[in-house]
């Protein structure tokens, strides 16, 4: 019999458990993600959240389709920052750890120019005069903030994970 059973593979060593920082730096991640989708859904839900009326229907189609558009965007920004939380558990792995390190040093590169152009993007006129003075751009800055803080905790659990792989990795 040539096969290979589980009991008799060669097992590599296990990685050490990521460290405490990095499972709370995974979490901030998906807390940080949080209010700027609740904006949204707010926004979605007819909320007044600094655009008029015309704006939301002529702009964002709210109500219509651009219902679906911002709760969708809302989701998907939230489970994607749940991923990060893969990094830092041995529970569930549904990648190879090479391949889990290269997605997510991958993430972690778009995330940096997804900020940099978000921040293009919040300074053109354009978007500027759409919204509200005053208090409609404090709550709308205070929601968004924290996603440019993203791409830095992403680096951080991202290198360590990859350090803790590393050093789990037998030598040839």
């Amino acid at each position: 019999m040539d096969r290979m059973t589980t009991a008799t593979a060669p097992l590599l060593p296990a990685p050490r458990p990521a460290p405490a920082w990095a499972r709370r730096t995974a979490h901030a991640i998906a807390l940080c993600a949080l209010p700027s989708g609740l904006w949204r859904i707010a926004m979605a839900s007819g909320v007044h959240v600094g655009y008029t009326d015309r704006v939301l229907r002529d702009v964002f189609d709210i109500p219509g389709w651009g219902i679906a558009y911002v709760v969708g965007l809302s989701v998907l920004t939230e489970l994607a920052a749940l991923f990060p939380l893969l990094l830092v558990t041995d529970r569930w792995r549904p990648l190879r750890p090479r391949a889990l390190t290269a997605l997510s040093w991958t993430a972690s590169g778009a995330l940096i120019v997804v900020a940099l152009w978000q921040l293009v993007v919040a300074f053109t006129a354009e978007s500027r005069t759409y919204l509200a003075d005053g208090t409609a751009q404090a709550v709308w800055a205070a929601a968004f903030a924290p996603l440019f803080a993203v791409p830095a905790l992403m680096t951080a659990v991202t290198w360590s994970h990859a350090r803790r792989h590393r050093a789990a990795r037998p030598r040839a």
